[in-house]
């Protein structure tokens, strides 16, 4: 028997917002059979989901067993058989193949009289007139109860598009992007795809990258659905146009595409050169530029002397260091000790910094060690006509002073002092013969002595000792000079 209350309908009004957005909804009732539907039209989009909120009550000798939902026509009285889309009796198999699936109820307790439903992956011809039918007892007898007011659905074509996500880019860093699907539906999964098209070429997959597909379950009926594209940036991708697409069950598909703008890495790193001090050990540090926490760069050192080509620094060690400062930055750096050695003076010292994507970035230094001054081959006296004429010259930095000592209480002599570079020449000339002449070189190392025996037949090259904050004297075979 089909309970037919022929009574006046009464509508009684009720004014909410629903979770999906919809518009005001409304309560019709029919004598003690009441629904609660949305005022207004729904409106949704192709390959999305739309919820039809709904919530009923029934007289008190009926009790309520099943939720069916049908569709049709809006010129249509009543819905038949043939029209069903939804049956909380699993028992039915009579529903619209189209629908299989699809539909399903936000509540599944009946007796909780909630009948809102959500249509999963929407096509255009599910636009339409959607009625409710609630089966059960009456006065324990099997009936049923069909709502003459109807929730209307309109829907169109798929305009929204996906969102996506591009953090600042970084010239030689790593980076991820985001393309989250748009909609909120908890039916099919979509496929989501990345291309890219550089200016005047066609599209291309992005070689070289990490896609990542996830699903974030929101609410029992609502997830988000979005995909990471995870790649080595480099100076190549700027204005490179990157698409996300995404492909709905129906091949419904929307698409984005945005331009990458990239931030080319002018900076340098940075060298810290401590005091160099001849025969001491050292420690110089190169910190890469930035603080990004994406790809680790590879630092190295090269060397090259004056005149020579670059070379790896010999009898080094170097060591890379790598400190979390928060979250997503760090601080990349590489240490080079090593021994230095007068040799070192004058070197040009290279760290070069090559992050993943082929981006290097590198610091050139110039060594200035301090060492000891040195009593260069040349030094020597040569007496002719009575006339005694020394020559010292020596290397050093700090570039070094030349005295003569032995000649401080003499009263008739010259001194003629030249310097280049790093290299001092003192001449002293002086009216006597058959002595012994020292040269002292100095600079904040200390001190070289270097005596000269000048005789008027020959001169033989001297040999010079040094030592830092003492004097200490050796006697010379003295050089003749030419």
């Amino acid at each position: 028997m089909i309970v037919l209350i022929c009574v006046t309908l009464v509508f009684s009004v009720r004014s909410s917002n629903a979770d999906t957005g919809a518009s005001v909804l409304e309560r019709f009732c029919q004598g003690a059979y009441c629904i609660t539907l949305p005022k207004e039209e729904i409106t949704a989009e192709a390959g999305l989901c739309v919820v039809i909120p709904c919530s009923f009550s029934m007289s008190s000798y009926f009790t309520s067993q099943y939720i069916v939902w049908s569709k049709c026509e809006p010129t249509e009285s009543r819905c038949g058989e043939s029209d069903i889309i939804f049956d909380s009796d699993e028992n039915n198999r009579n529903i619209q193949a189209g629908f299989m699936g699809r539909v399903s109820l936000l509540e599944s307790d009946v007796s909780e009289e909630n009948c809102s439903i959500v249509i999963n992956d929407l096509r255009e011809s599910d636009s339409g007139s959607y009625e409710l039918r609630v089966n059960g007892l009456y006065f324990q007898s099997t009936d049923r109860f069909i709502f003459s007011t109807r929730a209307t659905v309109n829907v169109t074509g798929l305009s929204q598009k996906p969102t996506v996500i591009v953090p600042p880019l970084i010239e030689g860093h790593q980076t991820t992007l985001t393309c989250t699907a748009p909609g909120l539906c908890s039916g099919s999964v979509p496929e989501i795809t990345w291309t890219w098209r550089k200016p005047r070429e066609n599209d291309s997959h992005i070689p070289g990258n990490i896609t990542e597909f996830r699903t974030e379950t929101l609410t029992a009926v609502t997830q988000r659905h979005s995909s990471t594209l995870t790649f080595n940036t480099s100076a190549e991708h700027h204005s490179t146009e990157v698409t996300c697409k995404v492909n709905f069950k129906g091949d419904t598909t929307t698409e984005e595409t945005v331009t990458l703008n990239m931030t080319c890495l002018s900076q340098k790193p940075t060298v810290t050169v401590p005091p160099l001090i001849e025969g001491h050990q050292t420690t110089l540090t190169c910190t890469a530029p930035g603080l990004c926490s994406g790809s680790v760069p590879e630092i190295t050192w090269t060397w090259r002397k004056p005149g020579k080509s670059d070379s790896h620094i010999p009898g080094n060690i170097t060591e890379f260091k790598t400190e979390t400062l928060t979250a997503v930055t760090q601080r990349h750096s590489s240490t080079l000790t090593f021994n230095t050695s007068a040799e070192h003076h004058d070197t040009e010292v290279t760290c070069k910094v090559n992050f993943p994507g082929i981006t290097t970035r590198e610091e050139t230094v110039t060594l200035n060690v301090t060492f000891l001054p040195k009593i260069l081959k040349g030094s020597g006296c040569e007496v002719q006509s009575d006339v005694l004429t020394c020559v010292c010259i020596s290397e050093g930095f700090p570039v070094p002073t030349i005295r003569w000592p032995l000649l401080e209480d003499q009263f008739e002599y010259s001194v003629i002092t030249t310097v280049s570079n790093h290299t001092v020449t003192s001449t002293v000339i002086h009216t006597v013969k058959d002595t012994v002449v020292e040269c002292v070189s100095s600079n904040i190392n200390g001190d070289m002595h270097y005596n000269l025996i000048t005789k008027v037949s020959e001169r033989q090259e001297g040999e010079c000792t040094h030592n830092t904050h003492n004097t200490l004297h050796q006697s010379l075979t003295p050089v003749r000079m030419y």
